[in-house]
């Protein structure tokens, strides 16, 4: 069992044999077919071939300098399952561990689509920053580690640091939006929820008096800050690994959410040191995260440039 990808390529007539050429050099592609005219839109030739992750980088770069974004297709899927001694030959030669690999591409599709201001995006960190606001309500921790869990604000977070690493002014622009926006609407909902609560006498201020089980959240120290460095570095090699199980330990590591929730609450119950000592919390817990993601991605990436595999023409005698 080998972890590969597959990497399907358009290619017009006039380009393929260079595609063939960055397939056959490469030591970490292998299983190359070559389909003459059979892409109908665009037209082209097709060639398909077998690649360990650790050999992505280099290829996918050398097919997008014959310009196939324009005039083709690049599509990377990933294979969990290969049967090909061929496939064991190539990641032995490519450097390092595939579960150590980082896909450039593919992490900045990942992020990009992560980090879009959707209706759903909006949905569930409305609706984790309202439990959240229970929990803090009725002092339980329970309700606090559900809405970590539920909150998705770790996309943007995560796209915000490659958008510094990449300097996509884009890409920046949109996390940074949809984080504020995000938080903004996920606040004034819950806290329009708890005025009018107050308004029927479901809650009273005296209910953020004494909480012993969840008063953490609004006494950020120092502590909080290397958490949340610890969470980034995480959320970040959870993300590269492509382990996105290990994400749930990063949601319920950071109270961004929580803090919100208290916010939310602190407002029309008039706790006003509350709410700026969540403010706090917030920040401190985004910036601990972006500063450890941002270190992160740029160690991977001076790694990786300086150990990655670089293509060189091998004997196709040495590929059988």
């Amino acid at each position: 069992m080998r972890t590969v990808l597959h990497v399907r390529v358009i290619s017009p007539a006039d380009r393929t044999d260079e595609v063939l050429r960055i397939a056959l050099d490469c030591p970490g592609a292998v299983n190359t077919v070559k389909f003459p005219g059979a892409a109908c839109s665009p037209p082209g030739d097709v060639v398909e071939f077998s690649l360990a992750r650790e050999a992505a980088n280099a290829v996918l770069d050398e097919l997008r300098d014959l310009g196939l974004k324009d005039s083709g297709g690049i599509t990377v899927e990933q294979i969990d399952l290969s049967i090909s001694t061929a496939a064991e030959r190539a990641e032995e030669a490519a450097p390092g561990d595939p579960e150590d690999a980082v896909v450039w591409d593919e992490l900045a599709a990942r992020v990009t689509a992560d980090t879009r201001l959707s209706w759903s995006y909006l949905a569930f960190l409305a609706l984790a920053t309202q439990i959240a606001a229970i929990g803090v309500l009725l002092d339980q921790p329970i309700l606090i580690v559900g809405a970590m869990v539920l909150g998705p604000e770790f996309g943007p977070v995560a796209a915000f640091c490659f958008g510094i690493l990449r300097r996509q002014r884009t890409l920046l622009g949109t996390a940074v939006r949809t984080l504020v926006v995000g938080f903004a609407a996920a606040i004034a909902v819950t806290a329009a929820c708890a005025g009018v609560s107050r308004l029927l006498g479901w809650i009273t201020p005296e209910m953020l008096d004494s909480r012993p089980m969840t008063e953490f959240i609004v006494h950020p120290d120092r502590w909080s800050f290397i958490v949340a460095l610890l969470a980034g570095i995480a959320g970040i090699l959870s993300l590269t690994a492509g382990k996105s199980s290990s994400l749930v330990g990063v949601f319920i590591s950071v109270t961004t959410v929580p803090a919100a929730g208290n916010i939310a609450v602190a407002v029309p119950l008039a706790h006003w040191a509350e709410v700026s000592a969540s403010l706090k919390q917030l920040g401190v817990n985004l910036a601990g995260m972006v500063i450890a993601g941002i270190l992160t991605l740029l160690l991977q990436h001076v790694l990786w440039a300086r150990f990655g595999l670089r293509i060189t023409p091998v004997s196709r005698a040495g590929r059988q």
